[in-house]
């Protein structure tokens, strides 16, 4: 799909700031039982949400940390520490002019409004536990489209949410995705009617503002038959001295003939732990396609998926992931086939600068029944000096002879006569090693809405200045 998007500045600094507290809303610190409670008391759930919510806590309790991924990393983790619950009140404002001012601030100096008016078919801003403005131009309401929180959505829309709502990422498919269920608030739902094109993106901005906060927006995408849009979500926060907790879920479902593109530019600040679950179920002859830049957080882990349930569907991963100095990205892409004539595609690019860590994570299953399917997988990571690292862990299950799957993987490394080659032209080091990785990245970041690939372009350049030597 082919939409118009905004111009959106990624320029890590820009979001390098953040307001006194002054919340009408605190659970305090540490995850129990009556810490559920007051997020039920506080948004007025229904009793079946808060059971949900208590389950999945149960369910967060009895499961291990990961022992096979990034397990020295979360160990830093200190649940008890974390504040769950932060919010300046319970009702998103629908006008720019009813949103505290603390809050417009912020917004104001990350361009949201502006992009809003220029750009954008709808948007809705976060901060911290809650959304604190959301609004949609009014022709798509008068074509049912629907972008509320989940909130919003489990009281006004129960027939559409209770029937996708944690049935594409249960609560118990990860640690993490449990935490999720039990904490979860702020966050889109968004439903697509049967053939309406959405010409201009839907956006979600998130802004984590407070010290010792966890964050935990859950998003809900229905794509009704023959429906098309565009969903893009960004994200920052201020650089404290302490961690800080990013733990989302995001179910995509694709009916018959639906296409979603889902866009995510994360630049979180490198104090964040990004720990996320992203998932979609793509029907007969749907497409879903994600668009994931990994810039920024202390560790990212993050593989979005597509189960693909029906005839013809297809799936598709594009990412790229820079991890700098004391950062690590363990990222990649699931791809599940679950019929015949599917198509799935994975393309990941990785940077390491430094003591930066890259690693690609990836899953693709075809079972021995199927006919007709195809996968392609590619990897390529980049390293900037001797101590960076990547790794790559491609798992591909492929049964039965009627399938076509192709994988590919490289690492390479920018070398001294390619820099000093550049150097003879004029440039400095740093401008060199920009121009290295911005060539290695070039293929892919055209994929990218144009705005979005000059923002990639120009935050590669910041991350490249003093990286050699």
């Amino acid at each position: 799909m082919s939409t118009p998007t905004p111009d959106i500045d990624i320029d890590r600094s820009k979001g390098d700031f953040h307001f006194a507290e002054d919340y009408a809303f605190d659970a305090g610190t540490g995850l129990r039982e009556d810490t559920i409670d007051y997020i039920s008391d506080a948004k007025g759930e229904d009793e079946w949400v808060r059971e949900f919510r208590k389950k999945a806590l149960k369910i967060f309790q009895d499961k291990p940390m990961p022992t096979s991924w990034a397990t020295k990393d979360l160990e830093n983790i200190v649940f008890d520490d974390v504040r769950y619950y932060l919010a300046k009140g319970q009702k998103a404002s629908r006008t720019w002019e009813e949103v505290p001012d603390d809050v417009k601030e912020t917004f104001e100096r990350l361009g949201i409004p502006e992009s809003e008016r220029k750009f954008l078919a709808g948007v809705e801003a976060q901060f911290d536990s809650e959304a604190v403005y959301s609004r949609m131009k009014e022709d798509l309401e008068k074509l049912g489209v629907i972008f509320v929180g989940p909130h919003e959505g489990l009281h006004e829309y129960p027939e559409i949410f209770k029937k996708y709502f944690g049935k594409v990422i249960p609560s118990g498919d990860n640690k993490f995705s449990a935490l999720n269920s039990a904490c979860f608030s702020g966050g889109s739902f968004i439903y697509i009617p049967k053939g309406v094109k959405v010409a201009q993106p839907l956006q979600a901005y998130f802004r984590i503002n407070a010290e010792n906060f966890g964050q935990f927006e859950r998003t809900l995408i229905i794509a009704d038959e023959g429906s098309e849009m565009t969903y893009m979500e960004g994200c920052t926060a201020p650089k404290f001295d302490t961690a800080t907790l990013h733990s989302a879920v995001v179910e995509l479902v694709a009916l018959p003939g639906a296409k979603i593109q889902y866009i995510t530019v994360q630049n979180w600040s490198n104090n964040v732990f990004n720990l996320v679950t992203k998932r979609g179920m793509a029907m007969e002859e749907a497409e879903i396609r994600w668009i994931d830049c990994n810039i920024g957080s202390r560790l990212t882990m993050k593989y979005p998926g597509v189960i693909l349930k029906g005839r013809k569907a297809r799936g598709e991963v594009l990412s790229i992931a820079l991890a700098n100095d004391g950062q690590h990205q363990d990222t990649g892409a699931k791809m599940v086939h679950a019929a015949d004539e599917t198509t799935s595609n994975i393309i990941s690019k990785s940077i390491s600068v430094g003591k930066g860590r890259s690693t690609y994570r990836g899953l693709v299953q075809i079972p021995k029944h199927l006919k007709g399917c195809k996968n392609n997988t590619e990897c390529d990571a980049l390293l900037i000096n001797t101590n960076s690292r990547t790794d790559t862990y491609p798992a591909i299950n492929v049964r039965g002879d009627h399938n076509s799957v192709q994988h590919e993987a490289s690492v390479s490394k920018v070398s001294a006569e390619q820099i000093f080659y550049m150097q003879q032209r004029g440039m400095n080091e740093g401008e060199a090693m920009s121009l290295a990785v911005n060539g290695f990245v070039n293929d892919l970041v055209r994929e990218f809405p144009m705005e979005y690939s000059v923002e990639l372009k120009r935050l590669i350049d910041l991350e490249m200045e003093g990286s050699v030597g």
